[in-house]
Parts: C-alpha cells; sequence; structure tokens
C-alpha cells in the first residue's frame, strides 16, 4: 500500500470503515484489515441480495396466487392469460395479497376473468 501522507483523510477514512464495521464478532470490528475486508465482502452481499429478495417474493406471489388459482378451478398461468385477455391490471403482489386475505375476493375476480 502506497504511503499516505495525509493524515487526516487516512484516519477518517479508517474510521467510516470501523463504523461500518460495528457489532461484527472477534478482530472483525476492530482491526483494520480484517474490518475492511469484511465490510468489502458485505456490501457485496447486500448489493447482489437486493436483486434476490425482488425475485423471491415474486416467486412467492406466484406461488400463492397459484394455490388460490386451483381452489377456484384454474391455475395460474391461465389466470394471469385471462386477466391479461381483459386488460385487468391487477399486478402479482396485489392479487397474492387478495388471496391471502380475501379469498371471496380472490374467487371474484377469477369468475370475472373466466367470463
Amino acid at each position: 500500500m502506497p504511503r499516505a501522507k495525509n493524515k487526516v483523510a487516512s484516519r477518517e477514512r479508517r474510521r467510516r470503515i470501523l463504523k461500518l464495521a460495528k457489532g461484527y464478532w472477534g478482530e472483525r470490528h476492530n482491526v483494520w484489515t480484517v474490518a475492511k475486508n469484511h465490510i468489502e465482502k458485505g456490501l457485496t452481499h447486500a448489493y447482489r441480495d437486493r436483486r434476490l429478495k425482488k425475485r423471491n417474493y415474486r416467486r412467492l406471489w406466484i406461488v400463492r396466487i397459484n394455490a388460490a388459482a386451483r381452489l377456484n378451478g384454474t391455475t395460474y398461468s391461465r389466470l394471469i392469460d385471462m386477466l391479461n385477455k381483459k386488460n385487468l391490471g391487477i399486478n402479482r403482489k396485489v392479487l397474492a395479497e387478495i388471496a391471502v386475505h380475501e379469498p371471496e375476493v380472490f374467487t371474484m375476480i377469477v369468475q370475472h376473468a373466466k367470463s
């Protein structure tokens, strides 16, 4: 690592990383080089997992809609196709919430889509 001559900036950089490492176990929270590596890795996972979280929620919504649709005599793919043909702009998140919390309303939506 090159020699850092600006003492204030280098101290601030270390302080910022060690502040992010608060709560880490062992040397990860107070040794600069160890903390730096784990913070970088943690931030990488955080960036990636923000996208994975969206993917996982969409999968959950689809499972819930499919389960409710099968109780009403259709499948997920047929239901979505019928809704698209009827131009009903209900997204999967809202449809899953309705399926879980208000099954009667979901049944009405399925009947409307079938007709």
